[in-house]
């Protein structure tokens, strides 16, 4: 199948967007022929058929790179969380130091135009002040340290604390490859046309900001071509997006003066004092390859050049979030990327950036405003329905062992489902927010947020950790937690309504609920055990039969072709593809222990069955500006929407039959060719 316009390119399930109301009025036909294309064969195009009316009817806005189900969610959640911000920054008599007030003045301050417009690049001006007194290669060293403790951001690597992955009850300091600004290492190392174009893009980006901090245009060129010439340097060294899905190629545990000998000219036991890292004696280290590279770059890059290179670390970090000459440029360099027409509304970005800097305290205003206890119920009642369809489904593979079977219903058992909100909000201690100090708030936060970070180290690991603020619409599985989490913005329509039939929430928030739990079993995450330790608990023979359905799903994938002549990346879809098929199995296993599953009774015209799945298909509609589509099929682990519809349903049997698919049908797999992995 071919998608010229490639409709409906979702991640998340990996979506970008924020979470919707639980007092939302969903349309009375949950599954609503209007939206449908009945002229198509479901078996040529499900896709299509399921949604081709409301793909016609629903064009990318302006102000969008995309538009479907999701942002329809976050479109009505958006203007939610708009109505409780203006509210607290409305509400004078909200205390000072309260959940109410801190939210207010936070977004007050974003709104202010007329302060951010008269500071104009003043909020950094003395930061680029302090690169120009840099003398030699040590100071450049401890400059990206400054930057990184004082919430400028950038730099050559990243360094922060997270579990360790073969011991999951510690914490350890984590350094990583960086160094790069373009989407993706491809776009420095490739001359097709889109790589050539977006180069350009980021030449004009780069030129620009630094004309705006008063650079002469002749050294603003100059200065752009130093900056591009490091970052090549980097994304040559750097491991690409594939091989960072290996967990054991960036499992690489080195005490400090093993890193020392990779790096003789980073003294770690000295520096990692600078990043407020003190008293330990190894760390983890994602790609040494890379961290020797940026030891050779120490010696062979100018003093002068890497000076140039801080100097635009603090200026791409700060563009957004300065005057409108900065961020007019930012956009510009985001427009070249994604295709998007406009720019995003003022209010729209700032109420999305309050719940990105201070979400568990915007989340409690949400909370209590949207969210209803009885959705926390029901989806209570579907994780254990879904836990024990799983159960069954293991327990029936026909290619596992008892004993790989066993360890991996020890695992589905140790899940820990996290649903609405945290238990523990943050409180955010010692986080500084003032009404008329914009850039000053963010930069605050972002100091918070890494002196938070770094004094986890010799602490308990926190596992009440919910990793995502509650309006967010998304769902995730962490290995290292062995935890599935779904918030309160993703129990919602389409994926979820409380006086849905049951054919619909199996069919969407169902499978999410699969989908998360299939994620323990992926390719990546079925080699983390129960605790969340990386560590195998295969046989062999069973994880060679693994391995082949997992290249049969990839090459199924690599079939499917996105933009004219560009494909869907099998490989680095394979975990997500694997959470949707997994997923989807499961989500019906359970629906058919429920009373509408077990019937035939229709409804608007539709079996139970084929409402399952066009509960499934009608979550990933959408249409796609083409330039992000090119953009995300190289970064983004999602598959589109279109394969997101198919590439489950056509390795199920039960699909076939709820829509007579047969021999002939375009979509048609023979049943011995049909992926039965979970």
């Amino acid at each position: 199948m071919k998608y010229q316009n490639l409709k409906g390119y979702f991640a998340a399930l990996g979506i970008v967007a924020a979470g919707l109301s639980a007092n939302a009025q969903a349309p009375k036909k949950y599954i609503d022929p209007a939206n449908m294309d009945l002229s198509v064969k479901p078996g040529d195009d499900f896709y299509q058929y399921a949604s081709g009316t409301w793909i016609k009817n629903n064009p990318v806005p302006a102000k969008e790179t995309r538009w479907g189900s999701f942002n329809e969610l976050r479109d009505f959640n958006i203007n939610a969380v708009k109505s409780l911000v203006e509210d607290a920054a409305a509400d004078k008599s909200a205390p000072v130091g309260s959940v109410k007030r801190r939210v207010g003045d936070f977004f007050a301050a974003a709104m202010d135009t007329v302060t951010i417009e008269k500071l104009g690049y003043t909020p950094i001006k003395a930061d680029l002040e302090k690169i120009k007194q840099i003398k030699d290669i040590q100071g450049v060293l401890d400059q990206v340290a400054y930057m990184r403790v004082n919430g400028l951001g950038g730099g050559m690597f990243s360094v922060g604390v997270g579990q360790d992955r073969k011991n999951v009850n510690k914490y350890m300091v984590n350094i990583g490859q960086g160094g790069t600004t373009l989407p993706d290492r491809d776009y420095y190392l490739k001359d097709d046309t889109r790589s050539v174009k977006i180069r350009e893009a980021y030449n004009t980006y780069m030129n620009t900001l630094f004309s705006l901090t008063g650079s002469s245009a002749e050294e603003a060129k100059k200065k752009a071509e130093t900056v591009f010439k490091i970052e090549k340097q980097f994304a040559e060294a750097q491991m690409s997006r594939l091989e960072m899905r290996d967990p054991y190629a960036t499992y690489n545990k080195l005490t400090v003066a093993e890193l020392n000998k990779k790096t003789p000219d980073i003294n770690w036991a000295t520096y990692l004092p600078k990043f407020k890292i003190k008293g330990q004696d190894t760390l983890l280290v994602s790609s040494p390859k890379f961290m020797t590279s940026v030891d050779g770059m120490l010696k062979s890059v100018s003093v002068a050049d890497w000076k140039t290179y801080l100097e635009w670390n603090i200026l791409k970090g700060s563009a957004s979030s300065l005057s409108s000459p900065f961020v007019k440029a930012s956009f510009a360099f985001t427009q070249a990327q994604t295709g998007q027409k406009v720019q995003t509304p003022r209010w729209q970005r700032m109420s999305s950036l309050t719940d990105g800097t201070i979400g568990e305290l915007l989340g409690q205003l949400y909370v209590a405003k949207y969210f209803k206890p009885e959705a926390k119920a029901r989806m209570d009642a579907m994780i254990v329905n879904l836990r024990k369809a799983f159960e069954i489904r293991i327990n029936g593979l026909e290619w596992m062992s008892a004993e790989t079977k066993k360890k991996a219903l020890e695992k589905l058992a140790a899940f820990e489902p996290k649903v609405g909100y945290t238990t523990k909000w943050e409180t955010y201690t010692g986080l500084d927010i003032n009404k008329g100090t914009y850039f000053q708030n963010l930069r605050n936060a972002s100091v918070w947020g890494y002196n938070e970070n770094v004094n986890r180290l010799g602490k308990p690991v926190d596992r009440t950790r919910f990793g995502m603020t509650p309006p967010t619409v998304n769902a995730s599985y962490s290995p290292t937690m062995n935890s599935i989490t779904f918030p309160a913005g993703i129990l919602q329509f389409p994926f979820f309504d409380p006086n849905a039939d049951d054919a619909l929430n199996y069919g969407g928030i169902g499978a999410v609920i699969g989908h998360e739990m299939s994620h323990g079993f992926d390719d990546s995450g079925s080699q983390y055990d129960a605790k969340g330790n990386l560590k195998d608990w295969w046989t062999a023979e069973d994880k060679a039969k693994f391995n082949a359905k997992t290249k049969a799903l990839g090459e199924q994938f690599d079939a499917y072709t996105v933009l004219d002549t560009v494909h869907v990346i099998g490989k680095l879809t394979m975990g997500e593809n694997i959470g949707d098929l997994g997923g989807l199995n499961a989500a019906y296993t359970a629906f058919k222990m429920t009373k509408q599953g077990q019937s035939n009774e229709k409804i608007d015209g539709f079996t139970p069955d084929q409402r399952f799945f066009l509960a499934w298909a009608q979550v990933w509609r959408g249409n796609i500006l083409p330039e992000s589509a090119a953009q995300l099929i190289k970064t983004d682990p999602h598959s589109p929407g279109p394969y997101r519809t198919i590439g489950a349903p056509v390795n199920m049997d039960a699909w076939y039959q709820a829509f007579d698919v047969k021999p002939g049908d375009k979509l048609y797999k023979k049943p011995e060719d049909r992926i039965r992995m979970w």
